[in-house]
């Protein structure tokens, strides 16, 4: 079955600066504004499938800013609904997209858009993705967190297969936006872990990032 089949044409979207989803990765969101309460409850309603996408630029209309035009979709296999209505939910992603056009905006204010996942058919298999020089990523990592003062659990990073560990680097680590969509769009895995090297290398000589997440916990 083609991802045409396999998913629907029409996908909820949560821009979110910043936040990456990969497929076969697991993203846990806390959902708290009216508008994406509603977008939950109606994927949770439907397929379970939300779209993530980056924000790029401010535009005329400041609580819907512009978007890059490929993003993850993602299937919703955990949620909780909250007393006061909000929602906790893991993600996990499914196969990215590349936005052929965005609809109207919903009745109840998210956006939704026509995605085209055909071709990303890949991201279905991850035997399909070059392989990944884990010594010289390993490396790159340890450089990058020595100057930044971050830390990791390294016997995590040494359990963790390629396609997690790229993943888990890829979400994790303290990247600007432009490079979190740098990571997305890479071709594969392999490709992924070689733009990590090179964002390690151009991003590692910063201060210390005191708010910067435990890598692999």
């Amino acid at each position: 079955m083609t991802l045409r089949h396999s998913l629907p044409e029409v996908i909820p979207v949560f821009p979110l600066a910043g936040v990456l989803l990969l497929p076969r990765a697991m993203l846990p969101l806390h959902i708290f504004e009216p508008r994406y309460r509603a977008m939950i409850r109606d994927a949770l309603d439907d397929e379970g499938i939300v779209g993530m996408v980056q924000p790029f630029a401010e535009g005329a209309d400041p609580a819907n800013p512009p978007i890059y035009e490929i993003g993850c979709a993602g299937k919703i296999q955990r949620s909780e609904k909250l007393e006061d209505g909000r929602y906790t939910i893991a993600l996990q992603g499914i196969a990215r997209f590349r936005i052929d056009h965005e609809r109207a905006l919903h009745p109840d204010g998210y956006r939704t858009v026509h995605a085209d996942f055909e071709k990303f058919g890949d991201d279905l298999d991850a035997r399909r993705s070059s392989p990944v020089d884990r010594e010289s990523l390993v490396e790159a990592l340890r450089g990058f967190l020595i100057r930044r003062g971050l830390g990791a659990d390294w016997d995590a990073v040494g359990r963790a297969d390629d396609e997690t560990l790229v993943n888990t680097l890829s979400m994790g680590c303290p990247f600007a936006p432009n490079e979190k969509q740098a990571l997305l769009e890479c071709g594969d895995t392999g490709a992924r872990a070689r733009m990590l090297e090179t964002l390690f290398a151009m991003s590692g000589f910063g201060a210390a990032d005191d708010d910067g997440p435990g890598l692999m916990n």
